[in-house]
């Protein structure tokens, strides 16, 4: 018998502020027209003073719990994939479970920048198949504008905030690539490059909480790599062809990057999901909100083969192969 955690449904949720490209020209040396032709960004969500990670988490859950026919006391697991949580301790997870009432189960958070979302699937995966959980909640959700510099233009322009949930279930399924749910995930990670891109603070180091900082060019060309590299291991390890796949929903960090896969995918765009012009990079939150959008308006549907990929800062790099 094979056990898969398979999705039953989704869900995302944006802020309602809204800052243009021309918004951000004003207070720096930018312009509309550099930072599309350079990331595809557009606009992003900026979350209203006084709003929680938690905040937008939990209703980015609520919607996944609706989607999914289920309520809260029906889930086992809740991890959040956040690199901006309410705070230091305990976790963003432990005050979604407290918001949504659920009573039972276990909730924590999980760290891996941009990657978040692909490394907590995989973990949620892990507890479903040794049957230590059966229904997980997947989160990634973040308030990533209360890292910025809002003076530095190498970041500013980039990043945004917003939240997407997954609801897993388990069921068994035949061990092959034919199975809905969760197929296959890869992770990785690289501590050499740590520096570059980071927070300059944090509790055990200033005891502050800082500001992002990347150096864009290093970023770029490891992420061109890397995410080639794990697509690759993708589909050896499922022993498919790049055109077997049916949609790519990837990190939202630069539209060139996602051209760049597409295309080594043998994919068309039409098959490719990309919300970066309105909702910039989410870190953790990109790809259920991609996910979500793509779910909600009908362009993915039941038993198609999905490819997820995310890097970010470490670095780390992930990928999982679904199919909804």
């Amino acid at each position: 018998m094979t056990i898969r955690s398979v999705f039953l449904g989704c869900g995302g949720f944006l802020p309602g502020r809204v800052v243009t490209n021309d918004d951000l020209a004003r207070r720096v040396d930018t312009s509309d027209e550099w930072i599309i032709q350079r990331t595809g960004i557009r606009r992003r969500h900026i979350a209203a003073d006084g709003d929680k990670t938690s905040d937008l988490a939990v209703k980015a859950a609520r919607k996944a719990l609706e989607n999914s026919g289920i309520t809260a006391d029906a889930v086992d697991l809740i991890i959040v994939a956040t690199t901006t949580p309410d705070n230091t301790f305990p976790s963003t997870a432990a005050r979604v479970q407290a918001l949504l009432g659920m009573t039972r189960g276990f909730a924590f958070d999980m760290q891996a920048v941009c990657s978040g979302f692909v490394y907590a699937l995989a973990v949620a995966d892990n507890f479903i198949r040794l049957g230590q959980a059966a229904t997980a909640l997947v989160i990634g959700a973040e308030t990533l504008s209360r890292l910025i510099d809002w003076n530095d233009r190498t970041t500013c322009v980039l990043f945004g905030d917003g939240a997407g949930a997954v609801v897993l279930k388990a069921e068994e399924g035949k061990g092959d690539i034919s199975d809905r749910g969760i197929l296959s995930t890869h992770l990785h990670s690289d501590g050499r490059h740590y520096d570059a891109l980071f927070v300059d603070g944090g509790p055990g180091s200033t005891a502050t909480t800082g500001h992002m900082r990347m150096k864009g060019g290093e970023v770029f060309r490891h992420a061109v790599v890397r995410l080639s590299e794990v697509v690759d291991e993708v589909l050896a390890a499922n022993n498919l062809q790049p055109g077997d796949v049916d949609w790519l929903v990837p990190h939202q960090a630069n539209e060139r990057i996602i051209d760049g896969l597409a295309k080594k995918l043998k994919l068309p765009s039409e098959r490719v999901v990309i919300t970066i012009a309105d909702h910039a990079n989410t870190s953790a939150a990109s790809i259920p909100l991609a996910l979500a959008e793509a779910v909600g308006d009908g362009r993915i549907k039941r038993g198609q083969l999905i490819l997820f990929d995310a890097m970010g800062g470490g670095f780390t790099w992930a990928a999982a192969l679904v199919r909804w």
